[in-house]
């Protein structure tokens, strides 16, 4: 999702007593005006799910069912506009959040209130909330932040993902959330674009291995389940919750990694390298697919009938929602909401269903409702998106129990959670380098040691380890934005109780003259600070001073040492390989980051391998592995490994 805005918005009070319990929700009871009249099928958990959904479509009105494909930002979702507009959909922006630190319980009443108001509609349609969760429930306070993507590719390891998206979906279900905007299957052929981190790999392969994350999420459909429609696991069974494969499609291909750009490519190209992933998401029950920004040959994926309606809706018979990016209709013209009678004609006609409107929800809905009364957009592609929304809402039981309780408070940032991300954080890591030619390995470092030199700006810094979509949209920097475990503490915590640890975030060259001889070798942790989107659209990819300065001045001071590369995609390395004795990509490991010395120290493997090639220069870009003039400097699939010493 793009994001522009956040806001920390109205303040609900953070109290279970405000927690709505409905007995009875789904029941088939009474018909409203109290006389024992019809009991509506749709509201009987008993029949079939096309009855239901047959039943409520051929009672809505056009301006309920446009509700129903309406989605707004969480700071307009009052009880009166979820009644009045029969608003479909709620989301978070990134950084809106009920209030600054928010609870579960505020969380939970927040999105109970909103509730609510839909369901005091004459048809008591329940509204779905969204939210982004591209490595953990990363707009919460406390909750467990994941490795990005980046990362996690480097793993190969689906069971690691499909385990992920169980405790994400637990720290969401947490908040009273049930649907999230992850996972990301991008295909991110060239690392200059700034959303790079969030894809798995170049190779499409690997990306629809780490799909598996999909089943985290929603549940795995059981043995004898139909294949291909959307599916979430009761929540009786364990907390689970309706995921999204995004952006459809092609937006990792983008011409010099310009985020929302266009994709130049074949048919054959983009079946090949970026819609694999899609395959498998929708084969595991993926619950709605986002489209993408970007444009495919010069066509805006907003606008696109054919690969939208002929070819995933049709080809591919998913059979959930598709959603638009924030405000994607608008950019369907340039500049932005030029035409927005036209935008939301081309959209909705290519074969989008629920459409994100953060703000000015009340013009689409007027718009929207003038073009399928003046017959521009027939009666027909408003009821296959209504379907389609309702289905995934039956699918996911929300007609049966509509509001959220604090039964799974308890999961937000919970331990458990924090030792699979510490694990996740350790088998992503991949070892680069380790000692110079003649000399020996330095990996893994010594725990007993005179002194250690710990320095560089991510040395100490969680916001950066975290990078963006953490808190904030963009990220933050510093220690003050949640809770977790920077990389020197995970070294403290590593070496012997005898061992001096220093920390000096940038050492100048008298520093290390002064201390000649102290310390046996030093950790040098330096890389990108945090950013999103096209916010970090980069086409230099040069590490950011001063870490080039500090590299330069402690591993050209006569300490052995190892730089530790915090980044959300490789950098320039070649000028610093000669100074250094070992390297080692972090990438962007989250809020655990004792992982990292779990590995430095020796008290697990270095098992990670790289699943996107490492350039030597920019201009060698875009380069992917099989590329003809393929050379890198460490090529796809690089790794060197290290044993424990237990």
């Amino acid at each position: 999702m793009g994001l522009r805005r956040g806001s920390s918005g109205g303040r609900w009070p953070a109290t279970a007593a405000m927690v709505v319990v409905v007995l009875c929700a789904g029941c088939c009871i009474a018909a409203a005006g109290g006389g024992g009249g019809e009991c509506p099928k749709y509201k009987d958990s008993k029949q079939p799910m096309n009855k239901r959904i047959d039943d409520l479509l051929r009672r809505m009105t056009l301006a309920e069912k446009i509700g129903q494909m309406s989605q707004i930002e969480r700071e307009n979702a009052t009880f009166d506009v979820m009644r009045n507009y029969f608003i479909g959909s709620v989301l978070s922006g990134g950084g809106s959040v009920p209030s600054a630190q928010a609870s579960p319980a505020a969380w939970v009443t927040m999105v109970n209130e909103m509730q609510r108001g839909a369901m005091s509609t004459r048809l008591g349609i329940p509204m779905i909330y969204g939210i982004d969760a591209v490595h953990g429930h990363g707009n919460v306070y406390r909750a467990t932040i994941f490795p990005h993507n980046v990362g996690l590719g480097c793993t190969r390891d689906p069971e690691l993902a499909r385990r992920i998206g169980a405790a994400v979906a637990a720290e969401v279900r947490a908040t009273g959330i049930p649907y999230v905007f992850a996972p990301c299957v991008a295909v991110c052929r060239d690392p200059r674009w700034g959303r790079c981190y969030e894809s798995f790999s170049e190779d499409p392969a690997v990306v629809q291995r780490m799909s598996a994350v999909v089943s985290g999420f929603q549940g795995e459909i059981p043995a004898g389940g139909r294949r291909g429609v959307p599916f979430v696991e009761e929540q009786r069974r364990r907390p689970s919750v309706a995921a999204c494969a995004k952006h459809y499609v092609g937006d990792g291909g983008t011409t010099r990694g310009v985020n929302e750009n266009n994709t130049v490519a074949t048919l054959r190209e983009l079946l090949t390298v970026h819609m694999p992933p899609y395959y498998s998401a929708v084969v595991q029950g993926v619950s709605t697919v986002m489209v993408s920004f970007s444009s495919w040959n010069g066509v805006k994926m907003h606008a696109n009938h054919f690969l939208i309606t002929d070819f995933l809706k049709s080809k591919l018979h998913f059979r959930g929602f598709i959603i638009s990016d924030w405000q994607g209709l608008d950019r369907i013209t340039t500049p932005a909401h030029a035409d927005y009678m036209l935008s939301i004609k081309l959209g909705i006609m290519a074969g989008i269903d629920m459409v994100m409107i953060p703000f000015t929800y009340t013009e689409f809905i007027s718009d929207l409702t003038t073009l399928v009364q003046n017959g521009t957009i027939p009666m027909s592609r408003i009821d296959d998106a209504v379907r389609r929304i309702l289905r995934v809402k039956f699918t996911m039981g929300l007609f049966e129990n509509p509001y959220a309780d604090l039964s799974h408070a308890g999961e937000l940032g919970k331990q458990e959670h924090r030792d699979l991300a510490r694990e996740a954080v350790r088998k992503t890591l991949v070892l680069l380098k380790n000692g110079n030619p003649g000399d020996a390995p330095l990996l893994p470092l010594p725990k007993k040691a005179r002194s250690v030199l710990v320095a560089g700006s991510h040395a100490h810094n969680l916001g950066n380890q975290c990078g963006g979509w953490t808190i904030t949209w963009q990220g933050l920097s510093g220690n003050n934005l949640t809770a977790g475990t920077t990389i020197l503490d995970g070294i403290r915590r590593a070496v012997d109780p005898g061992t001096e640890v220093v920390f000096s975030e940038s050492p100048d060259a008298g520093f290390l003259r002064r201390n000649t001889g102290r310390f046996d070798y030093a950790v040098v942790v330096v890389g990108e600070p945090p950013y999103a989107e096209t916010f970090g659209d980069n086409l230099n990819l040069t590490i950011p001073e001063p870490g080039p300065t500090v590299i330069q001045t402690v591993c050209g001071g006569g300490v052995r040492c190892v730089v530790v590369l915090v980044s959300g995609r490789p950098l320039v390395v070649e000028p610093y390989m000669d100074a250094i004795d070992a390297l080692v990509a972090a990438w962007l490991p989250g809020t655990e980051g004792q992982g990292v010395s779990d590995v430095l120290f020796g008290d697990h493997a270095f098992t990670g391998k790289l699943a996107r090639t490492w350039f030597r220069s920019p201009e060698q870009l875009p380069m992917n592995v099989g590329d003809p003039h393929y050379d890198p400097l460490f090529p796809f699939g690089f790794g060197l490994e290290t044993r424990p010493y237990n």
